[in-house]
């Protein structure tokens, strides 16, 4: 026998009593021929109606329109009306606190050392933020206006938190956790304080080159010639050196995770890579290993003045001065690598060859080398100074 339709009451014929409006803003329902519809601090819409047995029941989901919300509901109505109701197992249960995913998504992650380390300090940047908000009530005005307080100092670092804000929100959603991602603020995750970093010049790297101690001469070219990473080159070991055939190979690299020298795989799959030696670096590599290396195959090639390895912050004692003694105070370690890459493209180095020189595994990064080394821009503004001068030539 079909039951009677009693669309906001219990199933008994009693009368319903008046939905409770809520007060507060987003939190505010509005009652409607069946069931309610109410906005929550998210900006998504949530679903509710009293079923024929008495109980409210909730939508599985939230939804990102009211229409959408009002659809749901109409669905239940007409399920109750031609008795095909029946109420879902369980409603589910609500999303947990950003800090409690966030703790559940790093402990799930394969990561070096050093990455984890790195990824625990910018989390609790990000706890201190979002914390105790469930994950669908971080609206992209509330990562608007986190981002903005950051305002113009430490680029870099309101760069990566960002980037490692929207890489768990992106999680949240592969697990269909959430409909969407918050963070929408187009290029935050660059920093833009390196994006116009200037690449030294090949008179500047002989100047720095030759301000450094004998002994870490060589490692300023390797780090812009063969665009070799900083762990990379501490790690490199007299096996690593093909002089035969003018290889390097890169297969391991150190990092301070917790200040003590981790030697793991380099920084990605693409990261394990044969480069080859410009010809011109030979001389310098055969007079290095004859004076400065570790012996043995397993030998440091760049020791540091203990024989272990040489740490970032000892480096930086000695490459300050001659980065300065060059006029490039702003020149980073790191940009010798990006100097490197520039010089591959400028010679005609191809998407693919730079990638693979690079140890990238995404074209993106290569692609923005060969921008730099494109001397196209400046070529088409003189054609089209010479279309003006051929003119007043007529």
């Amino acid at each position: 026998m079909r039951q009677p339709v009693h669309p906001e009451g219990p199933a008994d014929g009693t009368a319903a009593t008046p939905a409770t409006r809520r007060s507060g803003g987003n939190n505010t329902g509005r009652r409607r021929g069946f069931g309610n519809v109410r906005r929550l601090p998210s900006k998504r819409y949530q679903a509710s109606y009293l079923g024929p047995d008495g109980r409210r029941h909730l939508a599985p989901t939230t939804f990102h329109t009211k229409s959408d919300a009002e659809a749901w509901l109409s669905v239940q109505s007409a399920a109750i009306t031609e008795a095909r109701w029946h109420p879902a197992p369980h409603s589910p249960a609500p999303l947990p606190a950003f800090a409690e995913y966030a703790h559940f998504w790093l402990a799930g992650r394969e990561l070096k050392p050093r990455t984890r380390a790195e990824y625990a300090r910018l989390l609790t940047v990000l706890i201190a933020a979002f914390g105790p908000t469930p994950l669908d009530e971080i609206t992209p005005e509330a990562v608007k206006a986190w981002y903005s307080g950051w305002g113009q100092k430490r680029p870099a670092a309101r760069a990566h938190a960002y980037s490692l804000l929207r890489t768990v929100l992106n999680t949240a959603v592969e697990e269909e956790r959430l409909s969407g991602n918050p963070c929408r603020i187009r290029g935050a995750g660059r920093n833009p304080s390196r994006l116009g970093m200037r690449p030294a010049t090949l008179d500047e790297l002989t100047q720095i080159a030759d301000a450094m101690p004998d002994r870490y001469q060589l490692m300023v070219h390797l780090a812009a010639w063969c665009a070799l990473r900083f762990g990379e080159l501490t790690e490199l070991r007299r096996k690593d050196i093909d002089l035969l055939h003018g290889l390097i190979r890169v297969r391991r690299a150190v990092t301070w995770p917790d200040g003590q020298p981790h030697v793991g795989t380099p920084k990605s799959a693409a990261g394990t890579r044969d480069v080859t030696v410009p010809p011109h670096l030979l001389p310098q590599i055969r007079a290095h290993l004859a004076t400065h290396a570790q012996r043995g195959a397993d030998g440091l090639i760049f020791p540091n003045t203990d024989g272990r390895h040489m740490h970032h912050g000892s480096l930086y004692k000695v490459y300050k001065p001659a980065r300065a003694a060059a006029g490039r105070p702003d020149l980073r370690w790191h940009d010798l690598r990006h100097t490197g890459a520039t010089l591959a493209a400028h010679a005609g180095a191809t998407t693919r060859e730079l990638m693979d020189r690079l140890g990238h595994s995404t074209a993106s990064m290569a692609m923005r080398y060969q921008h730099v080394a494109d001397d196209r821009p400046a070529e088409i503004a003189r054609r089209l100074s010479a279309l003006v001068e051929q003119q007043a030539v007529r």
